[in-house]
């Protein structure tokens, strides 16, 4: 009975000493990254943010537009379409192929590993959860199998000039686009680069990137985004060291034919997004990982850090030879980092959330930051972390891809990043910020609230150069296909791609042409929002979420129906919610419930009379 009892007293002291270690880290960090924000916007003025106003030293604050060539591009069979043809099988289809038999791995992690809350399910109930609101389908590439043309994309290849003149049209002075690393080098160069390079893609890019400078915009060419070729993937890709000989040749061939027409360069984009989901979920393609090499891969010699070492590898000597250019310009060379606002859920998940921003947020552009003549950052929202997926919480709005809107994380980004790179002393550029949203009531208070969390980010001194959109019109969304409508245009893709314009067009060209954001523009944008909200009205979301309300990491064939979200998440309005696990739940009732007490018993003591109107008095009084 001893040992019992000093068992009980060793398990209540370990679970003292957990609790109060993860209530001391959550404190830290809400104080570090929750507390409320003073906005230095002065929301009664009629003009909300001027970006006419503000100067820097490398000239006037600009606003872009950005596409890819694996979102845009027709006549392109690069991996993304291999991918999206191959039908996988898994342990639980009926028919599989002998074919497929003979290449299991990457089906079999991405069951596992890619919809994380189905291996969880798994893992904890011994069987898959049958009540999941839905599944996410199959295929490698969701909703591409039942889009009409899929191929197609948006035939930026054979007619760029549709989605130039949409830009152009808006009065945006900056266009971001790529080049496809297989399209110009559809081969491996064993035997040296005349062989392996088609130097005809070479002098149709230039056409493409002349046809944009016609149209007075300037170019921003993305060298790498997320487009590995087949043939480097059938070797092991960025695991390998050749890759970054190869990339170097690439490279080559791009910046000597076009850099008198390029105005900035981004060698990368988001590198530790790619990594994440190619070399440790198989989620996307260019690799298959076993079960070892996932779980090994955030050690020191892991398949993650080994990646982005030969990333970032790649990307300094990119930085030098694109400087070693003779020439009157000085060229601007920088990345596209991802940065999702990462917040806990309950009071255990402050660990996961301080070892995935370990992870992402600062080691990439920690190991360039000496070569880089601008930090571009990539933001879209927040996720909420619950054990090892992300949540969905009811009360927030999300995107039809599942992001979490939250317009006050893109102003902490950039002053968290502006604090630990000011002494570089180069600028940032929001190389991509959008939201997915057919309905289109999202996206304009959406595209206001961002740009008040930027205009109030340079306010507060954060030197930021220029805001590209994410994206012209809807396209090719990765491994969630075309589900989710991230365009300012519509695309009829049954009607040979038909563009629609939406109010949001009309809205960002109004906000670029002026560069002025006003209080009605604000006003009109997010009323509707709250009309749409307090209607009940529903809007799709490509998600799949299981009971526990934890998003799959696959998209959806089909949509979901959600109704919009009746919350103020305005810049400077949001209101963090507390810990929603149980724990906590209950030590906020037991804080609160004296103080909501004290209230009813004030309420009690009231004068009251009788019929003849004398006040009576209690007899103790």
């Amino acid at each position: 009975m001893e040992l019992v009892a000093l068992l009980i007293k060793v398990a209540g002291l370990l679970a003292t000493i957990t609790v109060g270690a993860n209530a001391y880290s959550y404190s830290r960090f809400r104080r570090q990254n929750l507390s409320k924000i003073r906005s230095p916007i002065d929301e009664s003025k009629e003009v909300l943010a001027d970006f006419n106003s503000i100067e820097h030293k490398n000239g006037n604050f600009f606003f872009g537009l950005a596409t890819a060539p694996a979102h845009a591009e027709d006549d392109l069979n690069d991996a993304w379409i291999q991918f999206a043809k191959e039908t996988p099988c898994s342990e639980a289809d009926a028919v599989c192929s002998e074919a497929d038999k003979k290449n299991p791995p990457r089906n079999k992690v991405k069951l596992a590993v890619g919809a994380i809350t189905k291996g969880l399910e798994k893992n904890i109930h011994g069987k898959d959860d049958k009540t999941s609101v839905d599944k996410p389908p199959t295929k490698n590439v969701a909703a591409w199998h039942n889009a009409p043309n899929a191929e197609d994309r948006l035939k930026f290849w054979s007619d760029p000039d549709k989605e130039v003149k949409l830009a152009k049209d808006t009065g945006v002075t900056v266009f971001r686009m790529g080049v496809d690393w297989s399209r110009i080098m559809p081969l491996e160069p064993t035997k040296g680069l005349k062989e392996a390079v088609n130097y005809e893609a070479i002098e149709h890019y230039k056409w493409i990137i002349n046809r944009v400078r016609s149209n007075g915009m300037k170019v921003m060419l993305t060298l790498f985004h997320h487009s590995l070729p087949p043939w480097a993937a059938d070797y092991g890709g960025w695991k390998i060291e050749k890759t970054v000989d190869y990339f170097m040749d690439f490279t080559r061939l791009v910046v000597d034919s076009m850099f008198d027409l390029v105005d900035s360069w981004v060698t990368f984009n988001e590198p530790h997004v790619f990594t994440m989901l190619t070399y440790m979920c198989g989620s996307w393609p260019g690799n298959n990982p076993d079960f070892l090499e996932m779980a090994t891969a955030t050690l020191p010699m892991g398949v993650f850090h080994r990646v982005l070492h030969l990333m970032s590898v790649a990307h300094l000597k990119a930085y030098d030879y694109i400087h070693g250019k003779i020439s009157l310009k000085k060229p601007l060379v920088g990345v596209a980092h991802h940065v999702s606002f990462m917040r806990p859920y309950g009071l255990f998940d402050i660990g996961a959330v301080t070892i995935s921003n370990s992870l992402t947020m600062y080691p990439y552009i920690d190991s360039i930051c000496e070569k880089l003549d601008f930090i571009g950052i990539n933001y879209y929202g927040q996720e909420a972390v619950w054990g090892a997926g992300l949540k969905l919480v009811e009360t927030d709005e999300y995107s039809e891809s599942g992001r979490g809107v939250y317009p006050d994380g893109l102003y902490r980004v950039l002053l968290m990043f502006h604090k630990r790179y000011k002494h570089l002393k180069i600028p940032f550029i929001v190389t991509e910020n959008g939201v997915s949203d057919e309905t289109d009531v999202i996206r304009r208070p959406y595209l206001i609230e961002h740009l008040l969390a930027l205009y109030a980010a340079m306010l507060k001194g954060v030197p930021v150069l220029g805001y590209v959109f994410w994206t012209i019109s809807d396209n090719w969304e990765w491994a969630d296909g075309y589900g989710p409508k991230f365009g300012l245009v519509a695309v009829d893709r049954s009607n040979d791609l038909a563009r629609t314009l939406r109010p949001s067009y009309h809205l960002f060209s109004k906000i670029v042409k002026s560069g002025k954001i006003t209080r009605k523009d604000r006003s009109l944008a997010w009323n509707e929002l709250q009309k749409a909200a307090k209607a009940g009205k529903l809007r799709p979301f490509y998600r799949a979420v299981d009971n526990r309300g934890l998003m799959y990491a696959d998209g959806l064939d089909k949509p979901q129906w959600r109704p919009f979200v009746d919350r103020d998440w305005r810049f400077g309005h949001y209101q963090v919610d507390g810990l929603q696990d149980p724990l906590s739940r209950l030590a906020r009732t037991l804080l609160i419930w004296p103080v909501v007490m004290k209230k009813k018993i004030r309420k009690v003591k009231v004068k009251h009379t009788d019929d003849t109107g004398l006040i009576l008095h209690p007899a103790y009084a």
